[in-house]
């Protein structure tokens, strides 16, 4: 809490005894409390008691009650005490008061800065750790946020993958696959490029055909997707090493099938990464039990890649 909101008995005590040395008349005093803008209202009583009766006028007394009628003021009197407190501690020119008060009075306001200078630095690390408090509920909520939309993004993929072993038309199935791995993609943040063309620049019109690019921890990935009832030999798999080899180590491949691959096709894949081709290679199977049982798709894919580059396996399938 704001040391001003309400002074604090050690600050009270203090302002009571430093506040009327610092002035060194009555008349003085009420223009200190004038000056920090303390109301007409709340000066009149003591206003007229100083003219009425100035032997009746305690500089002691008076400032006592001022400060306690302020403090009990709370919020509405917040400006003048912060203020009041201001004046205190940035009075220097002791000169202005009585010879007999300037060396009570000088250690008087050392107190009063000391205090509120550890008083502002317990505030200041409440207020630091409110904000690194709220900061972690923010984030917190955010993760929870991203977590419950990504659950409904993998609601929607999971019924829609589902849904295409109904589909006998062999070419919209393989396009709709496209779009649903797409969107699994996109559910766990994953940068994708649908699927494009390349031609060539002498006329040769499209020389390669890609299901998909995705981007995942920094390193591009070409996409080959195939929904085939036979298991894909080396000859399925090569063209998309070929696409790989053409990128010169700058992209490596994944390979998602519906049927398995044969162990040559593996073995080609293996033997490429003596050429810097990276190839992944998953079946579609992997994908609809990492759906079921709600597992990462950032760590499967973390894991295959790991496998495929340090143990030389392409077609590693991760417990999870």
């Amino acid at each position: 809490m704001d040391i001003v909101f309400h002074y604090p008995p050690e600050l009270l005590n203090l302002l009571n005894d430093a506040v009327p040395k610092l002035c060194k008349s009555k008349k003085d005093l009420l223009l200190f409390f004038q000056g920090a803008g303390v109301s007409k209202e709340l000066l009149a009583q003591y206003q007229s008691l100083l003219i009425n009766n100035k032997e009746g006028f305690n500089k002691y007394v008076v400032n006592r009650e001022l400060l306690a009628k302020l403090n009990e003021l709370g919020e509405r009197s917040l400006r003048e005490r912060r203020e009041i407190l201001k004046r205190v501690t940035e009075f220097h020119d002791f000169s202005v008061c009585w010879e007999s008060d300037q060396a009570p009075v000088r250690g008087l306001v050392a107190q009063i800065r000391e205090l509120v200078n550890v008083k502002d630095s317990f505030t200041r690390m409440n207020i630091e750790r409110e904000h690194e408090r709220k900061t972690r509920v923010a984030e917190q909520e955010a993760r929870l946020a991203t977590e419950s939309e990504r659950k409904v993004k993998l609601t929607a993929v999971k019924s829609q993958l589902y849904a295409l072993f109904a589909e006998s038309d062999a070419h919209k199935r393989g396009k709709a696959l496209e779009a649903v791995l797409n969107a699994l993609f996109n559910a766990y943040g994953i940068l994708v490029r649908e699927a494009f063309t390349v031609k060539g620049h002498c006329g040769e019109g499209v020389i390669e055909q890609i299901d998909g690019l995705i981007e995942f921890e920094g390193q591009l990935y070409l996409v080959e997707l195939k929904w085939w009832n036979t298991p894909l030999g080396t000859a399925e798999v090569s063209p998309h090493l070929v696409r790989v080899y053409g990128r010169g180590g700058q992209a490596r491949g994944l390979f998602i099938s519906y049927s398995e691959f044969t162990e040559p096709a593996i073995t080609t894949c293996r033997e490429a990464l003596a050429g810097s081709a990276v190839v992944v290679l998953a079946t579609l199977q992997e994908i609809v039990e990492l759906l079921d049982r709600q597992n990462d798709f950032k760590k499967w894919m973390k894991l295959k890649i790991t496998a495929a580059i340090a143990d030389k396996n392409p077609l590693i399938r991760p417990q999870m």
